[in-house]
């Protein structure tokens, strides 16, 4: 399993579709996935530790699992199937560790409220991640400001329109 951490929620301003991109932690891949606008709100108000007055679908989780007297561990993609990708919650229940089906999307936003690893398989990422070019990577390792920009652009030019994968 590679680690990743939530680089950008990105927002189309023409359709309905989100990206949330995933980078390696210890590489240079990035692993883009087409979500749904609530769950890109969901991954935003978690990564951001958003206080909401009232808890949201992904906020009750975390506290069932902490009433249960579950903790989770990691999250982690597992699977790209007919492009759909899968994950899984893994749960620590006493003495036993449960795996629990998920859409990327939801996974993703659990995991940024609790702060815990995620991960993706290695057929996943070999299958699915892209590598900025070289030009490119200079750019983000420059200036921060402008490797930001560089970035959006890089994303921008992503097919937002026609989505290959969903999570």
């Amino acid at each position: 399993m590679i680690e990743v951490k939530v680089d950008a929620v990105q927002v189309s301003i023409v359709s309905a579709h989100r990206i949330v991109v995933l980078r390696e932690v210890d590489g240079e891949r990035y692993l883009p996935i087409w979500i749904g606008p609530c769950e890109a709100e969901a991954i935003m108000v978690g990564a951001k530790g958003i206080d909401i007055l009232r808890p949201l679908t992904h906020d009750l989780i975390v506290d069932i699992f902490a009433a249960l007297g579950g903790e989770l561990r990691y999250i982690y993609v597992n699977d790209l199937s007919e492009n759909t990708f899968y994950a899984r919650l893994v749960v620590s229940v006493g003495d036993a560790e449960i795996e629990i089906d998920s859409r990327p999307s939801d996974a993703i936003a659990i995991a940024v409220r609790v702060g815990v690893p995620i991960y993706v398989a290695e057929e996943v990422m070999d299958a699915a991640s892209v590598v900025p070019e070289d030009d490119l990577q200079e750019k983000m390792m420059g200036d921060k400001s402008e490797g930001l920009n560089v970035f959006r652009d890089f994303l921008s030019s992503l097919n937002m329109d026609e989505p290959h994968e969903t999570g």
